[in-house]
């Protein structure tokens, strides 16, 4: 008989989800229609919603404060957002450099300022785990941005959508961040490119439509762990 007693099958447990796009995609809106949201609203976006939210944080401690209250009280909601994660990366960015006593994060030298600023943002990441841990689901929100990606073993470079968080080789916040969650969402907008005369020499944007895609594509950074299709539309009833 072995020293530890194996479960099997499936555990439940609460949601870890990351969703991210381009500014006015609809992210806060479809965040809100997770159960029981509280909002953590660390950019000011929420201000036209009629949502539940903390005071906005004014500072990194006070960001760690209000996620150690829902670790503390989890009865207060049972979903909890953080929007946006990279303003919150400003938050923690502006405390590393004022603990340290320097005026900009390139000031410390050799990538220390990215190092240190990396091991702090893991606490951020430690306590939405123990809001998880106890029974609440968790929803960040960032923005995407265009990155320049080279394949180590491919001639040649192409641009795909990252979340818009520190990607350096020894601080890589954007990474941590990918690993942290249950589900990637990457939101964007659906374009069809079509002809615009007979001959299909001039063509023309038509569409617009929001979907969110779910799986990982050398296009974008996305995942999920249910087998959702790779492409849906961007609606949270497709996923409740």
């Amino acid at each position: 008989m072995g020293k530890y007693q194996i479960s099997g099958g499936v555990r439940q447990s609460a949601l870890k989800i990351v969703v991210y796009g381009p500014e006015g995609i609809g992210k806060t809106t479809f965040s809100a229609c997770f159960p029981n949201p509280v909002f953590i609203d660390t950019e000011g976006s929420t201000k036209f919603f009629d949502i539940k939210r903390f005071p906005d944080p004014s500072s990194w401690e006070m960001l760690l404060d209000e996620v150690q209250d829902v670790v503390d009280n989890p009865t207060l909601c049972d979903t909890l957002v953080v929007d946006t994660l990279d303003w919150a990366e400003r938050l923690c960015i502006k405390e590393v450099c004022e603990s340290n006593r320097k005026k900009g994060i390139e000031d410390f030298g050799y990538g220390k300022g990215y190092t240190y600023t990396y091991e702090a943002f893991a606490k951020l990441l430690h306590k939405l785990d123990d809001v998880s841990n106890n029974g609440v689901n968790v929803v960040v929100n960032a923005h995407a941005m265009l990155r320049k990606f080279e394949q180590p073993d491919e001639m040649g470079s192409y641009d795909r959508w990252e979340l818009k968080l520190i990607n350096s080789p020894k601080a890589n916040i954007c990474g941590m961040v990918k690993e942290w969650a249950d589900m990637v969402i990457f939101a964007n907008y659906k374009t069809y490119v079509v002809a615009a005369d007979k001959d299909g020499k001039k063509h023309k944007a038509q569409g617009g439509k929001r979907i969110m895609n779910m799986n990982h594509n050398p296009c974008w950074d996305a995942k999920n762990r249910f087998g959702f299709m790779d492409e849906m539309d961007f609606n949270y009833n497709d996923i409740s």
